[in-house]
């Protein structure tokens, strides 16, 4: 039984926001793509044997090692600081997110390692442990072994898990082998960093939040069925590069120009009434300056700062032959993605990958 507070003395401090300790949240905290091509590009090679199928060449999801004629092992890792202050949800979240990457590589996800990063002297430990808790909460619905992890004391909450999974060599999803006059179809509606930006000044609506949640600890498990589709031929998962950063990634890969037709994207409901309303995450603004001049019809702000938006957890996006959208959106909408849309094409050839919107 508790002890009761005596009279007159203060009541005990509620924890922080852990929206407020963190300076970002969920993928909008990721660097700039521009500024990352620029650090890596600094490296030496790296070695680069025979068995390692998928490496950073590519900018792809996860890296792929080959085992045998039939296996190839998926690796990937992913973290951040909250994208919301419930800390159940922030767990699921990103546990969610992590293991996209898999799925998005045609994977199926068998192992994590949780990265734990936490203020342990601010947030107390109940805190801590809800984390944790939902992000294994994530992690069991995926059918994925919380093995084990690493932890440290840090100034800023941070969660995330290192994922492992399977696929065959031949299933391998790749980011660089669209095809011109390819379909591109989304999974997932935009709009979570708008959200996320609301929320951080209390003014997100309760049904929103609850859009939000739905959406980011959405699993994308279609991943695995889509690699194996005939007809499907590169795929990624839209994240914190916002739609029009990972769809360069994708002409980039390929060689590639796209058109994107901007009515079709899905939004997540009430997030373009949101975005016209101000709240703007800062990565929508790194994220069209780092697409300086690879975009062409850029004439509408808003629907620009919709376009970059950062996603946490966000959907698929899928470069397939025309002939068999109907199969992809059948199996989107079967596996509860209601939104899923066809919204552009894999153009002509191009050295330097540009998008147009249409």
């Amino acid at each position: 039984m508790s002890t009761p507070t005596p009279p007159g003395s203060p009541s005990p401090a509620a924890p922080p926001r852990l929206s407020a300790l963190a300076h970002g949240g969920g993928c909008g905290c990721k660097i700039a793509p521009g500024v990352l091509r620029g650090l890596l590009g600094q490296l030496p090679p790296g070695l680069r044997p025979p068995e390692l199928l998928v490496g950073a060449e590519t900018s792809d999801d996860a890296a792929v090692w080959q085992i045998d004629a039939n296996t190839a092992l998926v690796a990937t890792t992913d973290f951040f600081m909250p994208v919301v202050d419930d800390p159940r949800d922030f767990g699921r979240i990103a546990a969610t997110n992590a293991i996209s990457d898999v799925y998005a590589m045609g994977g199926r996800p068998i192992l994590a390692l949780a990265l734990v990063g936490m203020p342990v002297n601010v947030l107390p430990a109940e805190v801590i442990a809800a984390v944790l808790a939902g992000g294994q909460e994530a992690c069991a619905a995926a059918g994925v072994v919380v093995a084990g992890g690493h932890s440290i004391d840090s100034v800023e909450p941070i969660y995330g898990l290192a994922v492992i999974g399977l696929v065959h060599p031949d299933r391998v999803a790749r980011n660089r082998s669209a095809r011109a006059g390819d379909a591109l179809v989304l999974g997932k509606g935009l709009g979570v960093g708008v959200f996320s930006a609301a929320l951080k000044k209390g003014a997100l609506p309760p049904a929103a939040y609850a859009e939000m949640i739905r959406s980011t600890t959405q699993l994308n498990t279609p991943g695995p069925a889509l690699a194996a589709m005939p007809g499907v031929h590169a795929m990624t998962d839209v994240t914190g590069f916002g739609l029009l950063g990972h769809l360069h990634e994708l002409c980039r890969g390929a060689g590639l120009d796209a058109e994107l037709r901007a009515a079709a994207v899905p939004r997540l409901p009430g997030a373009e009434e949101l975005l016209r309303a101000g709240f703007v995450t800062g990565a929508s603004g790194r994220n069209l300056a780092s697409l300086a001049g690879a975009i062409d019809g850029a004439d509408d702000p808003a629907l620009m700062a919709l376009l970059a938006d950062p996603q946490t957890s966000g959907g698929l996006l899928v470069a397939c032959d025309p002939a068999v959208v109907p199969d992809v959106l059948a199996l989107f909408h079967e596996q509860g993605f209601h939104q899923a849309a066809q919204v552009g094409a894999m153009t002509q050839p191009s050295d330097s990958p540009q998008i147009t919107l249409r």
